[in-house]
C-alpha cells in the first residue's frame, strides 16, 4: 500500500509496483486517517509512506502501524534526504528508508530488500548516516536537533512550516500551553534567545529539506 498526499507521486509509484512480476498494490492513500484505515481493511504485506502528509505526521503513522500490525514492514520514501529523519523513521519502527529521487531500480531493490527481511537505507544516506553517528560518539554533546526527541522534533518542523502555536497544538491535539512549553524546550536544547530566532532556524532547516518529488521513471519507459 502506497501512503503519499502527493496524488501524480502516488499513482506512478502505484504503477511501478503493479508492472513487477511479483509484486501488487493494493490500495492507496493520501492521509494519516486514510492509510490507518485502509491498512486496516487491506492489510497489505507493506506500506511505502511519505514522513510528511496533510493530516499528520509520519512518525506518528509509523508507530501506530507497528503496534496495530507487528509483522507489516513499513517502507519511508521520503523528500526529507536528511541524516536525522531517516534515524527517527528507522527507530519508529520502519524498515527502510529511501529519498523520492531514487531511480526506479534503487525503489526496487528497497522494497524487495525490506520485503525479505533486510533493513535498507539508500547507499548515499547510508554513508552520511553512519558518518553522522562516528560524529556523535567522538562528540556526544554536540547534538543540536538530532538531540530532540521525536515530539520536539515535530513542533520544530511545523514552526519551519510557518505554523503558529493554535494551530500546531490542533494539528497534535495539545493544548496551546504545551506546545509553548515545546517551544521553550526548543529555545533550550538549540540555544536560541527567542522566539524569532527559532522560527528562524526551523524554517531554514525545513527549506533545506523540502525539494519537489520528482516523478518516478517506469523501468525501459521515457
Amino acid at each position: 500500500m502506497v501512503v503519499d498526499d502527493h496524488p501524480i507521486f502516488c499513482a506512478g509509484l502505484a504503477q511501478l509496483i503493479d508492472r513487477q512480476p511479483d509484486m501488487l498494490c493494493c490500495g492507496q492513500a493520501d492521509s494519516v486517517a486514510a492509510a490507518k484505515k485502509d491498512s486496516a481493511t487491506l492489510k497489505p504485506d507493506l506500506v511505502l509512506l511519505d514522513l510528511r502528509l496533510a493530516d499528520g505526521d509520519g512518525l506518528d503513522l509509523i508507530k501506530w502501524l507497528a503496534a496495530q500490525s507487528p509483522g507489516l514492514r513499513i517502507l519511508v520514501i521520503s523528500q526529507y534526504d536528511e541524516v536525522l529523519c531517516a534515524e527517527r523513521a528507522l527507530r519508529a519502527g520502519a524498515a527502510g528508508y529511501i529519498n523520492k529521487t531514487e531511480v526506479t531500480e534503487e525503489v526496487l531493490a528497497a522494497i524487495r530488500s525490506v520485503m525479505a527481511g533486510t533493513p535498507y537505507v539508500c547507499h548515499r544516506l547510508s554513508i552520511r548516516l553512519l558518518a553522522e553517528l562516528l560524529a556523535r560518539k567522538a562528540d556526544p554533546a554536540a547534538t543540536g536537533i538530532a538531540g530532540l526527541t521525536d515530539r520536539e522534533f515535530q513542533v520544530f518542523q511545523m514552526i519551519g512550516a510557518g505554523l503558529g502555536t493554535q494551530r500546531i497544538s490542533t494539528a497534535l491535539c495539545l493544548s496551546p500551553k504545551t506546545i509553548e512549553t515545546y517551544r521553550e524546550h526548543l529555545k533550550h536544547k538549540l540555544r536560541l534567545p527567542n522566539a524569532s530566532a527559532l522560527t528562524q532556524k526551523a524554517s531554514e532547516w525545513l527549506s533545506r529539506q523540502t525539494r519537489l518529488p520528482l516523478a518516478v521513471k517506469t523501468a525501459g519507459r521515457a
